[in-house]
């Protein structure tokens, strides 16, 4: 009989590689969602063309569907396929920024493709270690491209080498800061702060376009769908689209709904979907109409500076790309006894747009002198470990729709202030003016690091799971996306989730 794997995520396609590598057959089910056609002819045309044959109005053209964007959603291309509305998913889509996906690809659509490995002290309330993840951190490396140096963040995540790996070249404004950077280093570690390059999953050949928030032309930004069509090649995976909503563990199998009626039995299933997904497929398997789920969040917020140098030019003008610069990590106990992860972002044309929009109204004929502010503008975004963060009850509304309850952190504010002041402290060393009366926190669920709600531990009890994701009371269904994560630390959570995917494809039985 067959495995089935429920996602053509990140984690789908990681728990897929495993199972393949040990010679089990593969069925692989997803939404199904793909680029409308004539999106996919308008990337074409401008990946045709290259960047240096674009015109004024055909970039204009390309960015303006993301600037006209509802609230809540992400773009790519011009498109909403990747990201399923709020209010198709849940009852009061406005109390969370989280968004579930029916892409092939699911989310990795739209991800800002930044890469880092967990640090074993953040993990440690985990029933398993970085030993354990390690391995797996190296096998799905394997197929994951990513680029970075080896710089002072290879002390902290030991386990991702940046050996032999092509570097991205950062933005005027980002090289600039890196070297402020590395001259400031014994400042730095008194601080407690370790700075770097970013890790990215882009693939070699970027054309340093600008237009990475709006979709690479040339599909360089690692989607789980690249993965997907090289499983496809093998004769033991199978892939079709349909959507499950229940499942029934019976003896020796067990037998999935879909959304059409039909039904498919398979040996066992890994359940890939996405944490609003699973979370649905959960509650509406349980014989309980009342449960409840609890996803945690790793909470962020933005914090925005500007620049007191004078950038080598201007940065609006290519080659350059806006996808995260530079990486900052915390790691004092006096702001947090977690790391706090930072993002690094330098010139997007987003910034100009946001600040007209915000502004220029009030100041008739401003637009201009807006725009030369973004120039200067830098924006660190930054992350808590789920321990600081508020946290998301689900449960199932009767139309089969989730309805989330926001249960805040009294925490969050006192750490989000600690690391403020900190990073501000960090950002003044880089050569910029931090600007810490404009801190913005985002929506509760909207980093989209979030997970939990059916925790891994060594003797799970209700709500629980083992640690190859197996929900208390199921033994041939495990979870292997964000879902079964016991906690969610502040570094970024998809290539964590990718090595415990395969992880779990690797060991279960």
């Amino acid at each position: 009989m067959t495995d089935l794997v429920i996602g053509s995520g990140p984690s789908g396609v990681s728990v897929a590689k495993a199972l393949l590598a040990r010679g089990r057959q593969v069925l692989m089910l997803d939404g199904g969602r793909r680029l409308e056609g004539s999106a996919q002819a308008r990337r074409d045309r401008l990946a045709a063309a290259g960047p240096e044959s674009w015109s004024a109005d055909d970039v204009k053209a390309w960015q303006a569907p993301q600037f006209d964007t509802p609230p809540g959603q992400v773009r790519r291309f011009g498109s909403d396929f990747a990201m399923v509305p709020g209010a198709e998913t849940l009852v009061s889509p406005d109390r969370i920024g989280l968004r579930a996906s029916h892409a092939t690809g699911g989310l990795s659509n739209l991800w800002g493709s930044a890469v880092l490995p967990n640090r074993a002290e953040d993990i440690a309330d985990w029933p398993i270690g970085i030993d354990d993840l390690s391995p797996h951190y190296r096998a799905v490396a394997e197929f994951l491209p990513i680029s970075g140096r080896v710089d002072a963040l290879q002390t902290l995540f030991p386990t991702l080498s940046m050996q032999d790996r092509a570097p991205l070249t950062p933005s005027p404004q980002a090289e600039r800061m890196l070297t402020h950077l590395d001259r400031q280093a014994p400042r730095l570690a008194k601080l407690g702060a370790h700075a770097g390059a970013a890790r990215l999953a882009v693939e070699p050949g970027c054309q340093y376009c600008g237009q990475c928030l709006h979709g690479c032309p040339w599909g360089l930004i690692y989607t789980s769908g690249q993965t997907l069509d090289v499983l496809r090649h093998n004769p033991d995976f199978r892939y079709r689209t349909g959507l499950v909503r229940q499942f029934e563990e019976r003896l020796g199998h067990v037998t999935v709904t879909l959304e059409d009626g039909e039904t498919l039995q398979a040996d066992r299933i890994f359940v890939a979907a996405g944490v609003l997904e699973t979370a649905r497929l959960m509650l509406a398997t349980s014989p309980d109409t009342s449960a409840r789920l609890q996803l945690q969040d790793s909470q962020h917020f933005f914090l925005p500076s500007l620049h007191r140098w004078r950038a080598p030019r201007r940065p609006d003008r290519r080659p350059y790309h806006t996808l995260p610069q530079i990486f900052i990590e915390l790691d004092d106990p006096a702001v947090s006894p977690h790391l706090v992860h930072a993002q690094i972002y330098t010139w997007n044309e987003f910034y100009a747009h946001d600040l007209i929009n915000t502004y220029g109204s009030k100041l008739p004929g401003s637009a201009p002198l807006w725009r030369l502010l973004a120039q200067r503008l830098v924006v660190a975004q930054a992350f808590l470990h789920s321990a600081h963060s508020a946290r998301i009850d689900l449960t199932m509304a009767a139309d089969g729709r989730l309805t989330p309850t926001v249960q805040g952190n009294d925490e969050t504010e006192q750490i989000m202030a600690r690391a403020t002041a900190r990073m501000g402290q960090v950002l003044k060393l880089a050569g910029l003016v931090p600007l810490s009366f404009a801190r913005r926190p985002g929506d509760v669920g909207s980093s989209f690091h979030v997970g939990g709600s059916v925790p891994m531990t060594k003797t799970p009890g209700a709500g629980q799971s083992d640690i190859l994701g197996r929900p208390k009371g199921l033994s041939r269904v495990h979870l292997v996306d964000a879902s079964c994560l016991p906690s969610i630390p502040a570094t970024t959570i998809t290539f964590s989730v990718m090595a415990n995917a395969h992880r779990i494809g690797m060991l279960a039985p």
